[in-house]
């Protein structure tokens, strides 16, 4: 199990999230496409970094809402939303060709990636972009994610958050604005994920949890000690 985390979300002048610090922490790095984050020249500095530090890239596509940050729901026809997805994987991959790198997976950011665990045609229209471009896609296990892209002949790599909380019923809370975590007990619930398949709701229910890789978010305070901890933890296990 490596840790994964979710960058390159910086725009023009306007710094965002602790990318180079999770550099040197992380096995795979996904990367804003510009929809809800990220420019050209950001996307360009972020696949070089990951190059330099040897993190495999894959792509962040979202929603087109850059206002909310891809954590705003909207409608879309899954045709429409598939060629969204591909725009914005297709940019990413042309910055990786560049530096001679090959892109790794897709992970739908935000929203997007909220809906998709429960709406079929929006997890239709994900995998209809995974399938263009032959990768591995990340979602959580036991939703619409794992049923929908293991039918369509896609792998699929289960994911659990550091920085996140699960409802009752081990839906993912997607806030808009990332609160910190405390590292070790951050630590302590990946523990309890890698050996005993259980995590722990934000109400304290356990609940079933599988997960081949870990994800901790740039923009969550702290970001850089919480993934050099839980890096740790991951570390130690293999």
């Amino acid at each position: 199990m490596e840790l994964n985390a979710d960058m390159g979300e910086a725009f023009g002048i306007y710094d965002f999230g602790a990318d180079e610090a999770l550099m040197a922490h992380v096995g795979l790095a996904n990367v804003a496409c510009g929809f809800h984050g990220g420019d050209p020249v950001v996307l360009q500095q972020t696949v070089r970094s990951a190059r330099a530090h040897g993190v495999r890239v894959g792509a962040h596509p979202s929603y087109p809402d850059r206002q909310g940050f891809g954590r705003r729901a909207m409608e879309m026809g899954r045709e429409e939303l598939a060629a969204t997805l591909i725009y914005q994987i297709g940019a990413l991959r042309g910055f990786l060709d560049a530096e001679g790198m090959a892109l790794s997976h897709v992970k739908p950011h935000g929203a997007l990636y909220g809906r998709a665990a429960k709406d079929r045609s929006v997890a239709d229209a994900v995998a209809d972009a995974a399938l263009v471009f032959g990768v591995p896609v990340l979602g959580m296990a036991g939703t619409l994610h794992e049923e929908v892209y293991t039918e369509r002949g896609l792998e699929f790599m289960a994911e659990y958050y550091a920085d996140l909380d699960y409802d009752d019923d081990g839906g993912l809370i997607i806030t808009r604005k990332h609160v910190a975590y405390d590292p070790a007990e951050a630590c302590r619930r990946v523990e309890r994920v890698m050996r005993e398949g259980v995590a722990v709701s934000v109400n304290g229910r356990e609940i079933p949890m599988r997960a081949d890789t870990v994800c901790v978010h740039s923009d969550t305070p702290g970001a850089a000690e919480l993934a050099a901890a839980v890096a740790e933890v991951l570390d130690g296990a293999a």
